[in-house]
């Protein structure tokens, strides 16, 4: 798995990762993943959001995902039941650790609060894994983008609408990625081709399915 051997490099890419302690779910419904996603847009700023309670009660305009003073670059996630998946770019110093602090910490105060249970909800400080090819980054694209097809699972909310569909709201940058691809539909291929092999290659690829 991932560790903090390595410092966030600003510029650079990771693949960042969770699951729920004990492997419990941490989505149990569509108000958890509409919840969560509204945490990925809102908390990405340099000035911090106290409450989205409270935000929401005095402004209802969402921060723009690909905003100028956003900590992060968000290239791609998947949400499944009981973990998560990001590929982010640091923008600022310490970017990738605050804006995972603010989404871990707000997450789980509303979970708790919701289900009437207290104490940690995932499980310990997120992992990291630093990318460091382009080769890896397109791999990993699909690896995250198609987690839900590598797990077989039809619960999940993930990006890959954001790199096919334009009338969806952005909640990453796809440009990246996309521009490597004759079109839309060879990036889609691509996805579903290297999410499937994966899954056949489940025990060779125990670093990154942190939910085995």
């Amino acid at each position: 798995m991932g560790n903090f051997s390595f410092e966030f490099v600003n510029g650079e890419y990771y693949h960042i990762f969770n699951r729920g302690v004990e492997k419990r779910d941490i989505f149990l419904d569509k108000y958890d993943y509409s919840r969560f996603l509204k945490s990925i847009r809102e908390f990405n700023q340099i000035e911090p959001v106290i409450s989205l309670y409270i935000k929401s009660k005095t402004n209802s305009v969402g921060v723009k995902p690909l905003q100028n003073d956003a900590l992060v670059e968000i290239i791609a996630y998947n949400l499944l039941p009981n973990h998560f998946h990001f590929i982010l770019k640091q923008l600022r110093d310490g970017g990738i650790s605050e804006f995972m602090k603010r989404i871990s910490g707000g997450y789980t105060g509303y979970f708790n609060h919701r289900n009437k249970r207290s104490g940690s909800l995932f499980q310990g400080r997120f992992k990291a894994v630093h990318v460091n090819s382009n080769e890896y980054l397109l791999y990993l694209s699909a690896y995250v983008n198609g987690n839900n097809i590598i797990h077989n699972s039809r619960e999940f909310r993930s990006s890959l609408k954001n790199y096919l569909d334009d009338s969806v709201e952005k909640l990453c940058n796809s440009e990246i990625i996309l521009s490597q691809f004759k079109d839309r539909s060879d990036y889609s291929e691509f996805v579903d081709i290297n999410a499937k092999e994966i899954n056949q290659r489940r025990s060779e690829m125990r670093r990154y399915l942190l939910e085995e």
